[in-house]
């Protein structure tokens, strides 16, 4: 947002504007198009190095918004943790490779179209996934954001995955809930936790902290034994549209009550 936010101001501000470094995201990319075919003088002109030449005033234009690449890896996730087979369409694969990366090491098999992703871990359903260790970078590398859910994955691979956090402070406080499912998780600090897998995952009350563990602890509810209660729904749902619905028509059980559950 840091760099979004610089560019939308340096459209309309007066003279030449540097933002540097610059966040390399898809959807960076994706808003430059749009200013640009709102009139603007915008371009990413290094790696990490966006200039823009301020205009006097923008046009109105037409854009379809890319794909959400966080979204679409909650699902990739969803599909390997509870063994089955998925199909996701308008999502590229260049959008989050290190998750793909990271499902392929894991011995997830996933194959990628122009603009589709297909999971299939049904072959897997025997054995445990590979442990794997995991660090969060900017992009390229693994979006803090696809974390947590990977974090519900690595507790069904066999062996010690360890995990290194180093964009959020907090971000691995909802480790604490999945313990209360049954994973087998030491968290010695704020950035570091090493998961201990294969561990069989069963219902349980939990409470969601944020958006992305929110979404995180639904899939481990998918995969796990009997009924999970998920308290704090509201975080879930103003990041992920109708999440529960596209899950009800993969086959999921969920309920959504009143009370925000």
């Amino acid at each position: 947002m840091g760099t979004e936010n610089a560019m939308l101001a340096a459209t309309l501000a007066v003279g030449h504007t540097i933002i540097e470094p610059a966040a390399q995201e898809p959807e960076i990319d994706d808003l430059i198009a749009f200013l640009q075919d709102m009139g603007a003088e915008v371009e990413r002109t290094a790696p990490n190095r966006i200039e823009v030449e301020g205009r006097r005033r923008l046009r109105g234009a037409r854009h379809a918004v890319v794909a959400d690449r966080i979204e679409a890896g909650t699902f990739v996730v969803a599909a390997a943790v509870t063994r089955g087979r998925v199909t996701l369409r308008n999502a590229p694969c260049g959008h989050f490779e290190a998750l793909l990366a990271i499902m392929a090491e894991m011995g997830v098999s996933v194959s990628c179209g122009a603009d589709t992703v297909e999971v299939d871990a049904t072959s897997a359903d025997l054995r445990p996934f590979r442990c794997v260790d995991i660090e969060t970078q900017p992009y390229p590398g693994l979006a803090t954001d696809l974390q947590p859910p990977t974090c519900v994955l690595l507790t069904q691979a066999d062996g010690d995955s360890h995990v290194t956090e180093t964009i959020f402070e907090d971000r691995l406080e909802w480790l604490g809930e999945l313990r209360r499912m049954g994973a087998n998780i030491d968290i010695p600090d704020h950035h570091h936790a090493t998961i201990h897998g294969p561990t069989r995952l069963h219902g349980a009350d939990v409470e969601i902290g944020d958006l992305r563990a929110g979404a995180s602890l639904i899939l481990a509810a998918l995969a796990a034994d009997g009924v999970t209660t998920i308290r704090g729904a509201h975080h879930v749902h103003r990041g992920y549209e109708k999440i529960d619905t596209k899950f009800l028509e993969l086959g999921a059980r969920i309920e959504r009550t009143a009370e925000g559950t």
